[in-house]
């Protein structure tokens, strides 16, 4: 499990991107992905995993 800040999230059109903290990396996450209702500069748990274009974040949590 991983922690990061949402930097991006469009409720309209259901995606945005989570960087994570220990690495600075940005993962793309998309509604389907998400456990609670997030927002820009939440702090939330997540999962990575493999996606059609790329790692996902998955299972996000608020933190």
């Amino acid at each position: 499990m991983s922690t990061g800040t949402v930097k991006f999230f469009n409720e309209t059109k259901g995606f945005g991107f989570i960087k994570e903290d220990e690495s600075g990396k940005e993962y793309f996450v998309h509604v389907t992905g998400l456990s609670d209702k997030i927002r820009e500069n939440d702090t939330v748990t997540f999962d990575i995993q493999e996606g059609k274009k790329g790692l996902n974040a998955v299972n996000v949590k608020l933190a």
